[in-house]
């Protein structure tokens, strides 16, 4: 099994910027893919950005591209996603995830409430 520990959510001003990581315990050599979804109130949850364990190849969602970064540690078990630029609209609970070579997310932290005020 793989633990994933969301940290780094907090408040912040419309236009500034926050980081979030989220570490990896457990069998962390079975991950494939790490990544970041967020779930607004009264919305489905959706994939933000994901990078490959192996290679780092990286997806970002065009509604957060430019503006928000998805990395990893050396190590590989440390995933980030530095967030800059922040609008209303990404105030929601940001989640990360982690998948095996499936097409599924089958390892998910608890959260972190991400909150922008303007």
């Amino acid at each position: 099994q793989v633990q994933l520990q969301e940290s780094g959510g907090g408040l912040v001003q419309a236009g500034g910027s926050l980081r979030l990581s989220c570490a990896a315990s457990g069998r962390t050599f079975d991950i494939y893919e790490v990544g970041w979804f967020r779930q607004a109130a009264g919305k489905e949850r959706v994939l933000v950005a994901a990078i490959a364990c192996s290679g780092g190849a990286t997806y970002t969602d065009d509604s957060v591209k430019g503006r928000f970064t998805i990395s990893r540690d050396d190590g590989g078990n440390t995933v980030a996603l530095q967030m800059s630029s922040l609008k209303a609209e990404d105030a929601a609970v940001y989640y990360c995830a982690a998948r095996g070579r499936t097409d599924h997310y089958d390892s998910w932290g608890q959260g972190t409430q991400v909150s922008v005020t303007s």
